[in-house]
């Protein structure tokens, strides 16, 4: 895989959820550029479609052979190895996991800056999956919805489509500008990762993708916004 590093092989012995495995080595591993929805942990509900996407990397991986490749940062805070995944072995075809959970509808994209490298095709999948409604994209959950058309519970790691009219003063330290969305109270929190976009973005259709709280959505990756044309007079 072009640009990244090798990292370790190993056996799949267990899948976690559908962005999430251990192997043989007793190593657990994260798959970069992608989230599944989320099991049920603690008192938290599972997502829906959670056991489909579990189910779904299970059928793609458990028992074979493997190979991690690392973006960038290679460990998370819980020790997790964070890789895009290949297949090795000759039990079945060989498979970019992260890319193939995203093709059949088994995940999301989520881009992180430390990691963001080979994540790009990632959103041409995505694409592809969500409008022949593979996996998830078939659920009413998972319907992009229209910035000016929010429900009124919305948090979480969520993607939403709006036009962008303006942009505000950062509110915090982690944001570097707030873009405003046409009628909606949602603002995109842009990091300086993505800065470039505070200027680009203005004017544009866009798809924005992050983590929402408070009415905020944390942008911090130019992958996160996607700018999808202005709007003609």
């Amino acid at each position: 895989m072009q640009g990244l590093e090798p990292g370790e092989h190993g056996r799949v012995v267990r899948v976690i959820d559908g962005d999430a495995l251990v192997l043989d080595t007793g190593q657990s591993v994260r798959l970069i550029g992608i989230e599944a929805p989320a099991r049920p942990y603690k008192d938290r509900e599972g997502q829906p479609y959670h056991e489909d996407a579990k189910r779904l990397l299970e059928d793609m991986v458990l028992g074979r052979e493997v190979q991690l490749h690392y973006a960038g940062l290679t460990r998370d805070r819980y020790d997790r190895a964070l890789a895009h995944v290949r297949t090795t072995d000759a039990l079945g075809p060989s498979l970019w996991l992260n890319a193939e959970m995203v093709r059949r509808g088994g995940a999301r994209v989520r881009v992180y800056p430390d990691t963001a490298l080979a994540n790009a095709p990632l959103l041409e999948l995505e694409e592809g999956a969500r409008e022949a409604k593979e996996g998830l994209w078939r659920m009413r959950a998972y319907r992009i919805p229209a910035a000016d058309k929010l429900p009124d519970e919305f948090s979480g790691f969520q993607i939403v489509t709006g036009h962008v009219t303006g942009m505000e003063g950062a509110e915090n330290a982690y944001s570097v500008c707030d873009l405003v969305l046409e009628g909606s109270p949602l603002r995109l929190s842009l990091s300086k990762s993505a800065a470039s976009l505070c200027q680009e973005a203005q004017g544009q259709d866009v798809r924005a993708r992050g983590y929402v709280r408070e009415v905020r959505m944390e942008i911090s990756h130019p992958l996160d916004l996607e700018l999808l044309g202005a709007v003609a007079d």
